[in-house]
């Protein structure tokens, strides 16, 4: 059984950075597709970025693209994003999720089995 778990999140003024870091638990964590998607209030929840299993291609929303960079260790099996010059917009909570090896539709949430519970990002301006 996969089981992710999510940290790193925080306060922070516009501008600022953090790293969020995601722990997987479970087997075989290279052959996993990592992604962070993230939901606001009232909002749906939303692909930010994907790194495939192989560590060879990333994927990034617009609004992130160019700010965050996601990256990972097998040997910690652990996925990071980091988030660089924060803006109010991207207040939300910040999800990690996994599946076995890739798919097309990496954006959508619904191809994503496993999930951690979330982590508090807030950008104050």
């Amino acid at each position: 059984q996969v089981q992710l778990a999510e940290s790193g999140g925080g306060s922070v003024q516009a501008g600022a950075s953090l790293k969020l870091s995601c722990l997987f638990s479970g087997p075989t964590f290279s052959q996993y597709t990592m992604a962070w998607f993230r939901q606001a209030p009232g909002k749906e929840r939303d692909f930010v970025s994907v790194l495939r299993w192989n560590g060879a291609t990333t994927y990034y929303s617009d609004s992130v693209n160019g700010r965050f960079t996601i990256s990972r260790d097998n040997a910690k099996k652990t996925v990071y994003l980091q988030m660089n010059n924060l803006k109010p917009e991207d207040t939300a909570t910040y999800y990690c999720a996994a599946r076995w090896g890739y798919s097309g539709d990496y954006d959508k949430s619904a191809e994503y089995k496993y999930w951690g519970q979330g982590t508090q990002v807030t950008v104050s301006s």
